[in-house]
């Protein structure tokens, strides 16, 4: 019966959901393991106005904020790591799919069409994401998922943590802000260098997917 209901064609996009959910967990916690995790590297993908996790909850008469910034916000993105609202969304959504359909079986002997039972499930999981994001972000650390305005990490000292960077092939680094929480970038030389794991940069550029970074005796050379 369970193999019958994640194998139909009418729930396969549930099914993606669910795979997708299992592999988002297993990458972080491998990542975690050696030291590293995707959840501050895809932060950074938010709009600013979402950063702050103070932020209070949005006005809706305010038309500064825009329906989209709005819409995010309602959802608690910016709230909790963004790694986290993904497998909070693919697991409420594929779950809140599978039970719908399993409804409509017993009701009427057969499965609702994918083309239909997708966009309504999506529309019948964003209350349950919503309030599921909202308990979440009750019960995790709060420096989690503070987070500052990118440009202010400009001049700090980060510490690679995977890879090797060179131009045009970033690896990912640590650093912390005037807080002292902790943020993961991605950073490429700004010179011709290679940049190793475990070696300490300075910050000097954003760029579009991160920053570009100095090492210490380049820094002292350009003073």
């Amino acid at each position: 019966m369970l193999w019958e209901l994640f194998n139909s064609p009418s729930n396969i996009i549930f099914s993606i959901s669910l795979a997708l959910m299992l592999l988002l967990g297993i990458t972080e916690l491998i990542l975690m393991l050696v030291g590293a995790s995707a959840q501050g590297f895809l932060d950074q993908f938010l709009p600013e106005q979402l950063l702050d996790v103070k932020h209070p909850e949005l006005n809706f008469s305010d038309h500064h904020d825009g329906l989209w910034i709005k819409t995010l916000d309602w959802l608690y993105l910016g709230r909790i790591p963004i790694l986290v609202w993904f497998i909070i969304f693919l697991t409420v959504y594929s779950l809140t799919g599978f039970i719908t359909q399993i409804i409509l079986f017993k009701i009427f002997g057969s499965y609702l069409s994918a083309w239909l039972i997708s966009p309504l499930c999506l529309f019948l999981a964003m209350p349950l994401v919503r309030y599921s994001s909202k308990f979440i972000a009750k019960i995790l650390p709060q420096d989690e998922t503070t987070a500052i305005h990118s440009e202010e990490l400009i001049g700090r000292t980060a510490l690679i943590i995977l890879g090797e960077a060179k131009i045009n092939y970033p690896a990912q680094a640590k650093v912390k802000d005037q807080h002292g929480l902790t943020h993961y970038v991605l950073v490429e030389p700004q010179q011709d260098i290679t940049l190793k794991m475990g070696q300490q940069v300075i910050l000097t550029e954003k760029t579009t997917i991160g920053f570009k970074a100095t090492t210490f005796i380049e820094q002292r050379a350009e003073i």
